[in-house]
């Protein structure tokens, strides 16, 4: 079965969970062809049709993508270009809404016959609204990640459907039995070098206040990549915790699972660490004109996925000014002061996973993308 799919993301966890989706997508229609602009991972399933700009595109807030608008503005224009001219049967976005819902726009309006489907529903549900009714003028079709959010777009004219979170096949085959280390903690700043900066020194302080009453204890921090491994040895060089702090060469998955507790940027990690049980506390800090911004416009109580699906806090969040050492170092010494509390934490986080869904989610949302190629007969 012929067709052309041109694909489009802009971070890490949308190369993922685009790989997974395009390599179940291959398997259901073998003579796809595959053109787009995502990372790496999808350049291995898709080959070199798919451009790699992750290492430009993956900046996050409102001060930071200015500083990028001439990238972002000849990218949007050659992606644009590159559609017009190969004129695909469906377009393929991947989260990344503030990019990819113009991008859908610009195409809807372009070229009014290629289908367009948005894999990862924007959180319309806490803020910005008002993008509803625009994205059903847009798209044809929304794949939720998140159970919920299917009933947000009833009435909408939109047709959205839950496909379950890519993340349940992407980590159902790295549990590796690893008993937990009962002086090891994990510093999980985040896989970009903005957030890395804005979140590690509090980790670092963090980690100094525990070591002063705990001197028995290691922390280790992943480093997704050796440009990030580079400036977290840099930030690292001033703490006083020498020997005490492994910087690691990625293993973000094994260190969940080798931890006694842990201090995570708010992300994709947080559902991660979630998944593989690791009792932890969730940080966030966003450059002050942007926090203020979302303040004004966040609609609901918490940032953590794992809470908002809960309905309650299940694990502590430290937002912003919170975000400091003494409050967080107490929270995972708390953690490794209570096990009886951390085995019912870790019992709760396991309930709110299960309300993702089970694995299959990539052949679902592959499913879902096949049905809008045309029939085999009018197809290229």
């Amino acid at each position: 079965m012929n067709g052309r799919l041109y694909v489009v993301a802009g971070e890490m966890s949308g190369d993922m969970h685009a790989a997974g989706l395009l390599r179940a997508l291959i398997t259901l229609m073998p003579g796809l062809e595959v053109r787009g602009a995502g990372g790496p991972v999808m350049q291995e399933v898709a080959g070199s049709g798919v451009h790699d700009w992750l290492d430009q595109a993956a900046v996050m807030g409102v001060v930071e993508v200015l500083k990028h608008y001439r990238f972002f503005k000849d990218s949007f224009e050659r992606m644009l270009s590159e559609v017009k001219a190969w004129q695909p049967d469906v377009l393929l976005l991947v989260d990344y809404p503030g990019f990819n819902l113009r991008f859908a726009a610009a195409v809807r309006k372009e070229l009014p016959q290629v289908k367009i489907v948005q894999y990862v529903c924007p959180q319309v549900w806490a803020w910005k609204k008002g993008r509803i009714p625009k994205m059903a003028a847009v798209l044809d079709e929304v794949l939720c990640l998140l159970p919920f959010e299917p009933k947000v777009f009833e009435g909408s004219g939109l047709k959205a459907s839950f496909a379950g979170h890519p993340i349940i096949d992407e980590l159902s085959e790295e549990h590796l039995g690893l008993s937990r280390n009962p002086s090891l903690v994990a510093l999980l700043p985040g896989s970009r070098v903005p957030e890395v900066e804005k979140l590690f020194p509090l980790m670092l302080g963090t980690a100094e206040r525990m070591l002063q009453s705990r001197p028995e204890l290691q922390f280790a921090v992943p480093a997704a990549n050796a440009r990030l491994a580079t400036r977290i040895r840099e930030l690292a060089a001033g703490s006083g915790l020498g020997a005490a702090l492994e910087v690691r060469d990625g293993g973000a998955h094994r260190l969940m699972q080798e931890a006694a507790c842990g201090v995570v940027a708010s992300g994709t990690a947080t559902v991660e660490a979630a998944f593989f049980g690791l009792p932890y506390c969730l940080v966030y800090r966003l450059a002050w004109p942007t926090y203020l911004i979302a303040k004004m416009v966040v609609k609901i109580e918490h940032i953590g996925l794992i809470n908002i699906l809960a309905g309650e806090t299940v694990i502590e969040e430290f937002i912003q000014s919170d975000a400091e050492p003494c409050s967080v170092s107490q929270e995972l010494e708390r953690m490794l002061d209570h096990p009886e509390e951390v085995v019912l934490l870790q019992a709760r986080l396991a309930e709110v996973i299960a309300t993702l869904g089970g694995t299959g989610a990539h052949e679902k949302a592959a499913q879902a993308v096949a049905r809008w190629f045309p029939e085999p007969s009018t197809s290229r």
